[in-house]
């Protein structure tokens, strides 16, 4: 997974991208792999699941699939 960083500072409170995956549970193995950091869930919400994960460079990234 590519690193969202603009230079060294982790900046907070911008907008939440997130990223659909067809396996949630194959994406947090491959997440937790690659260095990022799950930081909630996964959890369930109207229409399917999602966890949100830091990426090395410390964005804030969201991952959901279908029901």
């Amino acid at each position: 997974m590519g690193g969202l960083a603009l230079g060294t500072e982790v900046r907070t409170g911008g907008p939440l991208v997130l990223l659909y995956s067809a396996d949630l549970y194959r994406t947090l193995a491959a997440v937790t792999s690659a260095g990022g950091r799950v930081v909630n869930g996964p959890y369930g919400f109207p229409g399917g699941r999602r966890f949100h994960l830091q990426d090395p460079s410390g964005n804030e990234l969201g991952v959901w699939a279908d029901a």
